[in-house]
């Protein structure tokens, strides 16, 4: 079985749901509760450190919001985290520490860890994004399939069911996701790994690796 629990693909240090996904094994395990989760994490925030902007919506008072984004609840921003014109954040996102949410990106769904970078036209569903992963120009998570059956992760070994009918990509720490690149349902990328500018992108991509614009991965030196 390849590396894809919580512990192989994130350091739990860089976000504030660290005691919540340390209930689960596998990360997608943890979407289904992310709303509640929030809504639980930010009663305990400090107004000294965050505005109660409006109901269930928690902005660090360091972070930048551009007045033209939609922050819709629940939501957490962390500290000197910038939001930019335009912005969708559709609601239930975790969102941490020096991030960059870009002009017209869309969230839903999500937990950001500290450092993460979707900066330009990204959609990121039913997904969680490593410490300092980054998201190119236009590239996407796509989280129902076609045919709208249940999520499969597809390893090396059996295939995972998660008995999720949406679930987008799990990206380790320092994942580089080329520009205008799909990640179909179900994906998982291990840390420090990359996938090539327009890519369509399934299955797992182990941890050191770089997944090419035809599918073939290899390994990192």
């Amino acid at each position: 079985m390849q590396n894809i629990t919580i512990e192989d693909l994130y350091d739990l240090n860089y976000t504030l749901a660290s005691d919540y996904l340390r209930q689960f094994q596998y990360p997608w395990e943890a979407l289904e509760g992310i709303k509640d989760m929030i809504i639980n994490l930010g009663s305990k925030l400090s107004f000294d450190d965050y505005d109660y902007v409006s109901e269930n919506v928690w902005i660090h008072k360091t972070a930048k919001v551009f007045p033209s984004a939609y922050i819709g609840a629940p939501c957490i921003i962390g500290a000197n985290t910038e939001v930019r014109h335009c912005a969708f954040i559709r609601g239930s996102a975790l969102i941490g520490e020096n991030c960059v949410i870009g002009n017209s990106v869309e969230l839903k769904n999500v937990i950001l860890f500290d450092n993460v970078q979707t900066p330009h036209y990204n959609y990121v569903g039913d997904s969680i994004l490593g410490y300092h992963s980054h998201m190119g120009a236009g590239s996407i998570t796509s989280n129902v399939k076609s045919d709208k059956t249940l999520v499969v992760v597809k390893t090396d070994g059996e295939p995972l069911e998660t008995g999720l009918k949406k679930m987008g990509a799990m990206l380790g720490d320092f994942v580089e996701v080329g520009c205008n690149s799909v990640l179909n349902p179900g994906t998982v990328i291990g840390q420090n790994s990359n996938v090539y500018p327009t890519s369509c992108v399934r299955g797992v991509v182990p941890e050191n690796s770089i997944w090419k614009n035809d599918g073939v991965i290899i390994r990192k030196y």
